[in-house]
C-alpha cells in the first residue's frame, strides 16, 4: 500500500514524519471535567505510515474533547490482519488504512459497525465503494504508477513510456524495476493494473515484460533507493530509469529544494496507474463508540483532509480540499486510472499472485 512510500519518504524528504510516528497520541489533555463523558480518549489503530500534524490533531480535541491515541501495527496487511484477529476484543475505537485491495477482507469478517458520517455527500461516489451499508468511510486515495527518470531519456533522446504496453518495448529492454506482488503494496497495485488491462491475457504481458528484462525486488524502498536511478535519497546509485512507485513521488522529490526546480526529476506514466482508495471505520465493539464517530467525521473534514498530502502524500477525497502548492506545481493527475472491484480482488488475489510468481519471480 502507500503506507511504505510514506514511511520512508515522511523519514528521509520530510523529516518530520519520526516525530509523529513515535508519539502515541495527539493533541492536548482535554480538562479534568469529563462533562458526563465517560471516556476522553478515543484510539485510532492503523499501520505505521498513519501521521497527521499537531496542530490538526489540537484542532479535533478543541472542537470535541477527545484526544486521539494512534496504535500502529506494522504495514496495511498486518495492521489488518491483527484487527481481524482481535475484532472480539478491539484494540480501538476506529481503524484507519485498509485499502480497495484488502476491503473486501475486512467486510466478510464483520470488522466495522456501520456510520454514516458527517459530510459524506461531499466525497464524490466513487470513492464510496460501500455506499449502502457505510461501514467504511473513505478518507484518501492514491496512485500506483511507473516513475521515469527524466535525466535519463533526455540525455538518451528516448521517450519515457506512457502505458503498459510501451513497458514491453525493446527500447526499455532492461530498464524497469517492481516490487514483489506477494510482499509489497505497490507491487500488488502494478499486478493488479495489469489484469484489469489485460483480463485473461495479462500472464502472456508478464511473460513478455520478464523476457524484457523486469527487475522484480522485495519491497518499495529496495526498488525506489537502491535501484532507481532517479531517486535523489538513492543509497546505491541505482542504474534502473524505471520504477513502480506512486504519482505523488514528484512532488516529493522536490518538497525541499532549494532553489525549486522548474520541474520535478522524475515523472510519472500515467497510462500504467492503479487507483488505490484508504478507508477508515467503526470498530465494532468499541470502547469509546461516540468518540470514534467524531473522529471519522474530522477525518473526512477540511482541516485533516487538507493536512494530509505532506503527512501521508496522499490526496484528499473530500470535495473542495485544497492541495499543497508542491502538489498542483510538480504533480501529475491522472485521468483514467485502472480500477477494480474490491469483491473481484478478494476472489482473486491469492491465485493471480501465485502465477505472478510463477512467471516473475521463479
Amino acid at each position: 500500500m502507500v503506507t511504505t512510500f510514506r514511511r520512508a519518504l515522511g523519514a528521509a524528504v520530510l523529516g518530520t514524519f519520526t516525530v509523529s510516528a513515535l508519539t502515541a497520541c495527539g493533541g492536548p489533555q482535554p480538562s479534568g471535567d469529563d462533562g458526563g463523558k465517560k471516556d476522553k480518549t478515543v484510539t485510532l489503530v492503523s499501520h505505521n505510515s498513519f501521521a497527521a500534524s499537531d496542530a490538526v490533531l489540537e484542532k479535533f480535541t478543541e472542537e470535541t474533547g477527545y484526544k486521539v491515541k494512534v496504535l500502529r501495527g506494522g504495514d496495511a496487511g498486518a495492521a489488518l490482519n491483527q484487527a481481524v484477529l482481535s475484532k472480539d476484543n478491539p484494540q480501538g475505537d476506529v481503524f484507519f488504512g485498509v485499502d480497495n485491495t484488502l476491503l473486501s477482507r475486512a467486510l466478510d469478517n464483520g470488522l466495522f459497525t456501520p456510520y454514516k458520517a458527517k459530510d459524506l455527500e461531499k466525497i464524490p461516489a466513487e470513492y464510496r465503494l460501500d455506499p449502502d451499508k457505510h461501514r467504511v468511510t473513505p478518507v484518501d486515495s492514491g496512485d500506483i504508477c511507473v516513475n521515469y527518470d527524466r535525466a535519463y531519456f533526455a540525455d538518451r533522446g528516448i521517450e519515457p513510456p506512457r502505458t503498459l504496453d510501451d513497458l514491453t518495448k525493446p527500447e526499455y529492454k532492461n530498464l524497469l524495476v517492481t516490487e514483489n506482488a506477494a510482499t509489497s503494496s505497490p507491487g500488488l497495485g502494478f499486478l493488479l493494473a495489469t489484469v484489469a488491462e489485460y483480463g485473461g491475457g495479462w500472464q502472456e504481458y508478464w511473460k513478455k515484460l520478464r523476457a524484457n528484462g523486469v527487475e522484480v525486488v522485495d519491497g518499495w524502498e529496495q526498488a525506489y533507493y537502491d535501484r532507481f536511478s532517479g531517486s535523489s535519497g538513492g543509497k546505491g546509485g541505482g542504474d534502473r530509469p524505471l520504477v513502480v512507485s506512486y504519482a505523488s513521488s514528484p512532488p516529493a522529490e522536490v518538497l525541499d529544494a532549494d532553489p525549486a526546480p522548474k520541474q520535478a526529476p522524475t515523472g510519472v506514466a500515467t497510462g500504467t496507474c492503479f487507483r488505490q482508495i484508504e478507508f477508515a471505520g467503526l470498530l465494532a465493539g468499541a470502547d469509546n463508540e461516540e468518540g470514534g464517530k467524531a473522529l471519522l467525521d474530522f477525518l473526512i473534514g477540511e482541516a485533516f483532509q487538507e493536512d494530509m498530502p505532506l503527512q501521508m502524500f496522499v490526496n484528499p477525497v473530500r470535495e473542495g480540499a485544497k492541495l499543497p502548492e508542491v502538489f498542483t506545481e510538480y504533480g501529475e493527475t491522472v485521468p483514467d486510472p485502472y480500477t477494480m472491484a474490491p469483491e473481484k480482488i478478494a476472489e482473486n488475489r491469492e491465485a493471480w499472485v501465485e502465477a505472478w510468481t510463477s512467471i516473475a519471480v521463479r
